[in-house]
Order: C-alpha cells, then sequence, then structure tokens
C-alpha cells in the first residue's frame, strides 16, 4: 500500500508558476497537474507533458476530408451526371481536377476541423453530464495552481521549494491511497 499527499500551490501570476515549475522538475519531484485561468504557452515541456499527436489526427482528419470531396465531384460530375461546362472535358477527373481545387480545399478543412474539435472534446471528457475536474475554482478566474501527489518526504521538499518561490497558499488535501497488486 502507498501512500501520498495530494498539495495545491496557488500563485497570483505565472512568472513565479513558472520558476517553481522549473526547480521542482530539477529537483526529481514529477509535477501532476498544472491549472491556469489562460494558456501558457511553452509550460509543457517545463512540466515534463509529452507532445501531443493531435497534428497527426488533424492531417487524417484532412486526408478524409480530402478524399471524400474527392469522391463527391468524380462522382458527381464524371459518373453521375458529366455536363460540358466552360469546355471542359468530362471523361475523366483527372483534366477536371483546377476546377476542384477550391472545393477540395474547403471540404479538407471542414472535415479537419470538425474532427478536431469532436476529438478535444472525448479526449478532455467535456460531453454532457461530465463533472469538473477543476480542484479549485479560482484557477477559472485569477489564480495558479500546481497539483501535487508526493510522499512524505518529497512533500516537505516540494513545500520549501514552494514557499521560495512565492506561493500564496499551500494546501494539503489529504491523503491518496494506491493499494499494491502483485
Amino acid at each position: 500500500m502507498i501512500t501520498k499527499n495530494i498539495i495545491h500551490g496557488i500563485f497570483s501570476d505565472e512568472v513565479p508558476l513558472l520558476e517553481a515549475c522549473k526547480k521542482l522538475r530539477s529537483s526529481g519531484i514529477r509535477i501532476n497537474e498544472v491549472y491556469t485561468p489562460f494558456p501558457l504557452h511553452g509550460i509543457d515541456p517545463i512540466i515534463g507533458v509529452p507532445r501531443t499527436r493531435l497534428a497527426i489526427c488533424a492531417f487524417i482528419y484532412g486526408l478524409i476530408g480530402l478524399g471524400l470531396a474527392t469522391l463527391m465531384m468524380w462522382y458527381m460530375m464524371i459518373h453521375d451526371w458529366p455536363n460540358d461546362i466552360g469546355g471542359k472535358p468530362n471523361w475523366s477527373y483527372y483534366f477536371n481536377i483546377p476546377a476542384f481545387i477550391p472545393i477540395s480545399f474547403e471540404a479538407t478543412v471542414f472535415c479537419a476541423a470538425h474532427g478536431m474539435a469532436l476529438t478535444y472534446l472525448l479526449r478532455c471528457m467535456l460531453v454532457p453530464g461530465a463533472k469538473a475536474k477543476n480542484p479549485d475554482p479560482r484557477t477559472t478566474d485569477d489564480k495558479f495552481m500546481i497539483y501535487l501527489e508526493l510522499n512524505e518526504e518529497q512533500s516537505k521538499k516540494a513545500d520549501e521549494i514552494l514557499r521560495a518561490n512565492g506561493a500564496e497558499e499551500i494546501n494539503y488535501k489529504g491523503t491518496l491511497v494506491i493499494e499494491a497488486k502483485y
């Protein structure tokens, strides 16, 4: 059985928060989460968050949109109802590609944007009826918080680092008990 203390370090500004994060990571303390009222660009590598794969998802959704648009345009303009419009040949999709570039672009952007929005909502569990995961509602307004789960020895070290870097509050929110399975 492993017990860990839950610690919330509350800051009023992002500069001391970033300094505290750097000092905590350099001393070997793992930061579980950082809650901020607005995005802090560049904080992910500081707190040890790996690079996201969302760009790959956006590319895949864009390719799906491009493929569906191409299939739709081929079916409508070449296979189902071929028309001679402006002297363009109607027997091959290949000869009509320049005319279809705007449609291809718009379908790519449409599918990438909608796919990313749905991926974000599902990945963050922002579905109807989901409970908020934010442990301190002040972090949605004007406070910054570092969330830590540490053992007793690390808790003392983290407390010293948080106080030295200007934490307004250091709240101990209880103990987390983890059952070890053998």
